[in-house]
């Protein structure tokens, strides 16, 4: 079936109220090399006179994904290819060694052989590396330990402020050979960087959001043509993740933002579901918790359908309850007070304790009892460069901050899961933006796409 070029899946996502997007890019969208820039200033401004080294991912030896960088690192360098390091040395004019700030991307020789499989690579002697890897200095992989020695035998208290990942094999093995060189009998423990780039990747700047929005994009299509064209009696649950994952790669996502969780009938109430083998069945409710990343930066939403296209009254009135919940945490929201992933559901600060209540307070089981206790999770959590984006919860919700609210309820008993899920950003004058509104999101607006959809293919 071809319709003007486009292919099959493009062409239905065309369907009413559907757009598709731009044709697909085959390769990340970069921010300029100054906005890497900055953030390496940023990080050295908060090493207290230290040196941060962090590694690049290492190459799969085999190809069943295609390689995805470190997410620190990225964050700090732009550079996806593996193996490299960068090392940035702060400021430090009242050390023994005064220090002006320095940055250095240290490169991988070239392996050709491993290139006829994987694609040619770059290294310290590649024509034009510095500028494209907006780095000041570029070299050689095999100059690191001996610029680090150079460092620490200048200053030997940076022996002990040196800051890296935590538990990676290369800064281990790096460690540890600096203090053999430097007759140094234990290694230095290395400091660990990640809780410095954590609060700098929590909040974005408008090119991370620009990324965001394109997953988002991407993500929302891809659950409309969902609702609208997949789900039924007899369809797979396999097939509606195959079909989302068609839909992303089309419009210039890399891969999936994590394992998509399709879930029908009971499968719908295992929190994190992702075997997706079941044959969806006339009366089930499908969960669907799937979305992609563009350019390294991810998106994460949840829809809650019913297979057939018409809630039962059961199911209807959990659905709003969720529903309900998600929404009283979006009126409470006050950027710069407000918390998320508040575990104990006790500050009343916190979103998690505003969405509890709701559920807890309407609604009842099979037995008359509340249904808080079906609520199994956190209600939201941070998000960027990882779907997960690493922070310490609780976290106050400040402007450029992206984050998920997510309430749902999971009764295994009635055969019944819940949960909506949507991406917000919090504006520079502090207002709350739900990414995902264009996506149905009622209980009405659900069955009503899935409704167009059927009448469209008729």
């Amino acid at each position: 079936m071809k319709k003007q070029g486009l292919t099959a899946l493009a062409w239905l996502a065309l369907g009413p109220g559907l757009i598709l997007l731009p044709s697909a890019l085959h390769a990340l969208e970069k921010q300029p090399s100054s906005v890497y820039h900055a953030r390496r200033v940023a990080l050295a401004g908060k090493l207290q006179g230290g040196v941060a080294i962090l590694f690049a991912a290492e190459e799969p030896a085999l190809d069943f994904m295609p390689y995805r960088q470190d997410s620190d690192f990225y964050y700090l360098a732009g550079w996806n290819e593996p193996g490299a390091a960068l090392v940035i040395v702060s400021d430090a004019p009242q050390a023994a060694a005064p220090r002006a700030y320095r940055e250095i991307l240290f490169l991988p020789a070239r392996n050709l052989r491993m290139e006829a499989y994987t694609g040619v690579k770059m290294d310290a002697a590649t024509p034009g590396v510095e500028e494209a890897a907006g780095v000041d200095h570029v070299e050689a992989m095999t100059e690191l330990p001996a610029e680090l020695d150079r460092l620490i035998s200048a200053d030997r208290g940076l022996f002990n402020n040196l800051w890296t990942q935590p538990g990676t094999a290369a800064a281990t093995a790096l460690l540890g050979f600096t203090a053999t060189t430097l007759g140094s009998g234990d290694a230095p423990r290395g400091r660990d960087v990640t809780t410095l780039t954590m609060p700098l990747r929590q909040i974005k700047d408008e090119g991370e959001i620009a990324l965001i929005k394109q997953a988002s994009k991407a993500s929302i299509l891809a659950q409309r043509v969902m609702m609208q064209w997949w789900v039924k009696p007899g369809m797979t649950e396999r097939a509606i993740a195959g079909a989302m994952t068609a839909v992303w790669m089309e419009n210039g996502c890399e891969r999936p933002a994590y394992a998509p969780i399709v879930g029908s009938g009971p499968n719908a109430t295992i929190l994190h579901y992702s075997n997706n083998d079941r044959t969806m069945q006339d009366g089930d409710l499908l969960l669907v918790d799937a979305a992609c990343e563009y350019s390294m930066y991810a998106s994460d939403i949840t829809r809650t359908v019913p297979v057939n296209g018409h809630f039962t009254a059961r199911q209807r009135e959990i659905y709003e309850i969720v529903r309900g919940a998600q929404q009283a945490a979006i009126d409470a929201f006050v950027a710069g007070k407000s918390t998320i992933n508040d575990h104990d559901r006790k500050d009343p600060n916190s979103l998690d304790t505003v969405a509890f209540n709701y559920i807890n307070t309407h609604g009842r089981d099979l037995h008359g009892q509340p249904l808080g206790k079906y609520w199994l999770h956190g209600l939201g959590h941070m998000m960027g460069i990882e779907v997960h984006d690493p922070a310490n919860y609780p976290v106050v919700l400040k402007p450029g901050m992206v984050f998920t609210i997510e309430p749902g309820v999971y009764i295994p008993e009635e055969r019944i899961g819940v949960r909506i899920e949507c991406d917000f950003l919090v504006t520079a004058d502090g207002k709350l933006v739900d990414l995902d509104a264009s996506l149905p999101h009622t209980a009405d607006e659900i069955e009503a796409a899935m409704q167009a959809g059927k009448g469209a293919t008729k």
